[in-house]
């Protein structure tokens, strides 16, 4: 669709507006947040544990750690439209209550298929509650106000997120691999009782039907497209690949033609094709994928090569939480005076920074400040361009549409998230198969190396090294042989990411209007919006605090 072209000079009209007790509703909000960041992120810590204790191949890992992203990214427009239909509120605390059983059956999961199945489960549980959480701040506030709660809700989320391997790590020390999924229990508790008590029942919610074909349709699609990627680069594992591919196209094309016709499309994609909205969430899937990308990686590449153990390689992480946390409220006032293309471009530059440092100098034996220059970088550049992705989405659409917006916003975090990882991980999982499989075939030794010991080495680095246990006169030459492995798969993901990264960077430059154009759009919009909708100017917000 073709930007509305406004009158020269046109500039929005809207009063800012707040909740009541905005404070406390908006820690309420942050709080239910947590438990979605939180529960996203403990399990990059945990895989190398989780791996020698089910003899996992780097496949199952990649899914166990991007199963969460998957139920989230998969689920979040569907559960955010019935949100908008039937009662943010009410989804908000049936995710709370949902999240608890999903961290026990994940906690005390007796294969690493039913931990992929209970980390599914947990993204469902954040599908009805996460997107709730931007969708009431979108609904409650307008103004600079809405950017300073949209900057708190990305800075504190991302930095709780970031926090996971810190926690995940100390829990390691002292328990088994499962007690990481439990961490989030008191806080799921927390957050339903402040969301129960503070937060409004009803705000500017639609009395039209959902789409629930539509709805489903995005399931299938963004399932089948998480699973084809990682099932890639599985030996033997192509027509499985390419029928979940197809399904994928299949579901994309049906999912697009029934949103053109129904008659209350669950996407509405007039106001997707607005330029503002949708360059936004391309850069956002790139911003957010980056980091869940490099958490993913890193963080095996600590304990496997650099042999960190579990509580400091979750401490490595805190220079990207820190500077997360200090950033995104500085993006937030850059926005307001240089617009959201030079703040996200700032965070790009930050970004693409990180992963080439990462390419060139994270090696066997780094010494951590070569680590923490790289985190300080992801983190000051997710803290600057993770603020006006979410804000250019939210900005752009009608309120009662609030739950687009923030299903947008989910899936620029979830589904960038899920791809990157899933990217990453395939490229990580071939890349060390083949610099594996070449050791090998340069070994002088390997006549004497089995097909199943072949394929123990090549399956994963948890696996080597159990190898390794048992051939002790090989400990050696396997251990290095694993370690420059994983060094090579890591770098292929490292490519991709700065690939990404500067296509990302492109469109933005190009496509994403400077800051006078972009307020001439918003203000276009917005009249295009009311004139759809003539009492939407009127109308105050409902705060009711009843439930539900």
């Amino acid at each position: 669709m073709a930007d509305a072209t406004p009158a020269p000079g046109i500039t929005a009209t809207v009063p800012p507006t707040e909740p009541a007790r905005a404070g406390l509703v908006l820690f309420s909000l942050i709080a239910v947040a947590a438990v979605a960041n939180l529960n996203l992120s403990v399990a990059n810590v945990a895989l190398p544990s989780i791996g020698r204790a089910f003899d996992s191949s780097q496949t199952t890992l990649d899914l166990i750690a991007v199963g969460y992203s998957l139920g989230l990214a998969a689920s979040v427009l569907y559960l955010g439209a019935l949100g908008d239909r039937y009662g943010r509120k009410l989804m908000l605390l049936l995710g709370m209550v949902l999240s608890v059983p999903a961290c026990l059956l994940a906690a005390y999961a007796p294969s690493d298929s039913v931990l992929f199945a209970a980390r599914v489960l947990g993204g469902l549980s954040a599908g009805m509650a996460y997107p709730t959480t931007l969708a009431l701040i979108a609904a409650l506030w307008s103004g600079p106000g809405r950017t300073k709660s949209i900057a708190l809700w990305s800075a504190i989320g991302g930095g709780i997120a970031a926090l996971g391997p810190l926690v995940a790590g100390a829990m390691l020390q002292n328990f088994w691999w499962g007690s990481v999924f439990l961490v989030t229990l008191p806080l799921a508790v927390l957050a339903l009782l402040l969301a129960w008590f503070f937060v409004p029942g009803h705000v500017n919610e639609t009395t039209e039907p959902v789409d629930n074909l539509g709805g489903i349709l995005s399931l299938v699609l963004v399932g089948a497209l998480i699973l084809a990627i990682n099932f890639a680069p599985v030996p033997n594992a192509g027509t499985l690949t390419l029928v979940l591919t197809a399904i994928a196209v299949v579901a994309l094309v049906a999912f697009c033609l029934r949103q053109r016709h129904a008659r209350n499309p669950l996407y509405d994609l007039h106001v997707a094709g607005r330029r503002v909205f949708w360059v936004a969430a391309c850069a956002g899937v790139i911003v957010f994928g980056s980091l869940m990308g490099s958490a993913f990686v890193s963080q095996q590449y600590l304990q496997n090569v650099q042999g960190y153990s579990t509580l400091e390689a979750g401490a490595a992480f805190l220079p990207a939480v820190v500077f997360m946390v200090l950033v995104a409220p500085r993006s937030a006032k850059l926005i307001e005076t240089h617009g959201a293309r030079f703040t996200l471009l700032t965070g790009y530059v930050f970004l693409l920074f990180a992963f080439a440092w990462m390419l060139v100098l994270w090696t066997e034996g780094s010494p951590y400040w070569r680590i923490a220059v790289a985190y300080a970088c992801i983190g000051i550049g997710v803290g600057f361009a993770g603020t006006p992705a979410s804000h250019s989405l939210t900005g752009s659409v009608p309120v009662q549409r609030a739950g687009m917006a923030s299903g947008t916003a989910d899936l620029q975090r979830d589904l960038g998230g899920a791809i990157l990882q899933s990217i990453f991980g395939a490229l990580l999982t071939a890349g060390y198969a083949s610099a594996f499989s070449a050791a090998i075939a340069a070994s002088p030794d390997q006549q004497d190396i089995t097909d199943n010991v072949r394929s123990m080495l090549t399956k994963s680095f948890s696996s080597a090294a159990d190898t390794a246990q048992q051939y002790p006169q090989y400990a050696d030459q396997i251990t290095a042989a694993a370690k420059s492995s994983f060094l090579d798969g890591a770098d292929w993901a490292y490519t991709a990411g700065i690939i990404a990264i500067a296509v990302g960077a492109v469109i933005v430059f190009f496509l994403f209007p400077k800051r006078e154009q972009e307020q001439q759009l918003l203000a276009a919009y917005h009249a295009e919006d009311s004139a759809a909708r003539p009492d939407a100017a009127a109308r105050p917000a409902d705060t009711d605090k009843g439930f539900p």
